[in-house]
């Protein structure tokens, strides 16, 4: 190889090195620096998915409170209410009657409730009042998303207890 180079003009040679040069240098961008490139902007574009969704989780936490354990210093509005009468009315508040499919009691402090395209957002609302204002929460439930559904919307059944 070298014997070919010497026996190039000088032009030739000049030509053969620059073209060598080009070549080292597309090759340097085109298996490194592009995938190190592609790989920061992916990184980047993660990095600002997280805080823009950190910055909406402590919007929502100034609006909602922490997200703690639920205040029980508040009074029992439950008095002389069943359960059943309980959920028909704080459904109602909510808007959410229209979604409720089927409510059961189960025992004297409990009842099932079955939703259909319910608004997951409003329907954990809708659970948060019931544990602040009327000692009731959940014992076991299932969500599952519908089909065809709108983003947002669930199928739940769900168990709840009202605590004394």
């Amino acid at each position: 190889m070298k014997d070919w180079f010497d026996g190039l003009a000088p032009r030739e040679r000049i030509m053969v090195g620059v073209c060598a040069l080009v070549v080292a240098a597309s090759l340097l961008w085109l298996l490194v620096w592009m995938p190190v490139d592609n790989r920061h902007d992916a990184l980047r574009a993660s990095v600002d998915d997280w805080q823009a969704g950190l910055t909406q989780l402590e919007r929502l936490a100034a609006t909602y409170g922490s997200g703690g354990p639920p205040d029980r210093t508040q009074p029992d509005q439950s008095r002389g209410r069943t359960p059943v009468v309980i959920v028909d009315t704080t459904l109602r508040t909510r808007g959410l009657s229209g979604a409720l499919r089927r409510s059961q009691p189960t025992t004297s402090t409990g009842i099932r409730v079955e939703f259909e395209n319910v608004a997951f957002d409003s329907l954990v609302l809708w659970l948060g009042d019931l544990s602040r204002s009327y000692r009731m929460d959940v014992q076991a439930g299932s969500l599952s998303v519908p089909p065809r559904a709108e983003p947002g919307r669930v199928n739940a059944t769900l168990t709840l207890e009202q605590q004394r």
